[in-house]
């Protein structure tokens, strides 16, 4: 499967971006999705994931209460809604598939080429 990820931009701290990841080919429904992100000088690190049901979604602590996953398997999109952006949210956030909800990003066999997202004043 082929994956894109789009959505990203600029924004100012406190707002709202909508990020979403496509299938350009294959599908995704049967896969799990995860967002990563990678900061300038950071690891990339895993932010949230969404299991192929949609059942079970799983968030990191620094985004937890802001981010949320949602999965469409009929339109074949996986969207990330972050809302409340901080600056250091400003990263290069990339899709990804693997079998199952991985914590390791060693564990996601197909990649979208990532999305900049960047949070200013």
């Amino acid at each position: 499967v082929q994956l894109q990820a789009s959505g990203g931009g600029w924004v100012q701290p406190g707002g709202s971006l909508r990020l979403s990841c496509a299938a350009s080919s294959g599908t995704l429904d049967h896969y799990a999705i995860a967002w990563f992100r990678q900061a300038p000088g950071k690891e990339r690190e895993r932010v949230s994931c969404i299991t192929i049901s949609g059942a079970e979604k799983y968030y990191a602590d620094s985004v937890k209460g802001r981010f949320t996953a949602s999965r469409d398997n009929a339109e074949n999109t996986v969207d990330l809604q972050m809302n409340s952006l901080k600056p250091e949210d400003t990263a290069i956030y990339y899709c990804a598939a693997a079998l199952f909800c991985a914590r390791s990003e060693n564990d996601y066999d197909y990649w979208g080429q990532g999305t900049l997202v960047t949070v200013s004043s």
